[in-house]
């Protein structure tokens, strides 16, 4: 095991792929000589040339489109945009080429591409550099999405996706690229779009992922001090949905509370919340939930506090999910 911060897992995931594969490279807005803005590719180029990690021109429909070039030709690109709310310029590339050329070619071309996106709030910055983009791409068939939430799965799920012949939006939850945890270097805890058990508990299930899993780990945690026990699932992957664990969570509790930054308005939180009634009807005792942002523009950072779900929204939907029947 191996302490290490989000953002040097993902470094070392990355050196990881780049040393086992040749085809890999990475391009994107000063991830060579600077090393990106959070550092994530910090001396790459230094060690690997700058013939695989390609500092870009800032224009991500331009890095995206190369990138499907290039992975025709059978290399596996590693592309990072910026940040989250700079990834529309390239949504034309991603929805129109990077989704559908797969199946356009009756699987003659592959487009084993990965999309890093930096995504989410709590950093206090200005507009374009808080956004959760993740609903768009889950809804475009074609795309895989998923979003790690620990230094481990950050180092082993950045492998995993480099790997995979499916193109894949990978979103890291950038307000957690500091946080630091144990990294096993030698083997991975479980399957790129593998949901799994957070925090055991047998009153109420919390589905979160990215960087809201931590705040409903923390709300379970206050929780359990007024005597309930809250269950948190991580769901990883957002395209696909791991749904099983979810499902036999929701039966075991009854009750169900999605926690995401995005706004609830045709989300992932919302299709948790469908999917999951249809499942589960017979089993929920009480409405499900959801606690997200608000469908409004992100806004300025000194209120940022007010639109992000925070523990005591979540505490407050658990109140009411566990007080329905009386």
């Amino acid at each position: 095991m191996a302490q290490m911060t989000m953002a040097k897992a993902l470094n070392e995931g990355l050196r990881r792929a780049l040393e086992d594969n040749p085809k890999v490279l990475l391009m994107g807005e000063d991830i060579g000589k600077l090393g990106g803005v959070f550092r994530v590719t910090d001396g790459l180029q230094k060690d690997f040339g700058e013939d695989r990690i390609i500092d870009s021109p800032l224009a991500e429909s331009g890095i995206v489109g190369t990138s499907v070039g290039l992975a025709i030709r059978g290399y596996r690109p590693v592309c990072e945009i910026q940040f989250d709310g700079f990834v529309y310029p390239a949504f034309d590339q991603i929805v129109s080429q990077v989704a559908k050329l797969h199946s356009r070619s009756h699987g003659v071309y592959k487009m084993a591409l990965v999309i890093r996106i930096p995504f989410g709030g709590q950093i206090g910055a200005i507009e374009h550099h808080s956004e959760s983009p993740e609903g768009y791409f889950a809804h475009t068939a074609g795309l895989r999405v998923v979003s790690p939430t620990t230094p481990n799965d950050a180092y082993w799920m950045i492998q995993q996706a480099i790997t995979h012949d499916d193109p894949i939006i990978f979103c890291e939850p950038k307000c957690r690229y500091w946080e630091k945890g144990e990294v096993d270097l030698d083997r991975p805890p479980r399957g790129l779009f593998d949901a799994h058990v957070a925090r055991e508990g047998t009153d109420v299930t919390v589905i979160a992922y990215g960087p809201s899993v931590r705040t409903a780990v923390r709300a379970a945690e206050a929780a359990s001090a007024e005597g309930r026990s809250v269950e948190v699932i991580d769901a990883r992957s957002i395209a696909p949905l791991d749904f099983p664990p979810m499902v036999a969570s929701v039966q075991k509790t009854g009750r169900l509370v999605v926690v995401a930054e995005a706004p609830a308005n045709a989300s992932v939180a919302s299709e948790v919340v469908a999917r999951l009634t249809e499942e589960c009807f017979y089993s929920l005792r009480a409405p499900a939930l959801r606690v997200t942002g608000y469908h409004t523009p992100y806004p300025p950072s000194r209120v940022e506090e007010e639109y992000l779900p925070n523990i005591d929204r979540i505490l407050d939907a658990v109140d009411r999910v566990m007080g329905f029947e009386s």
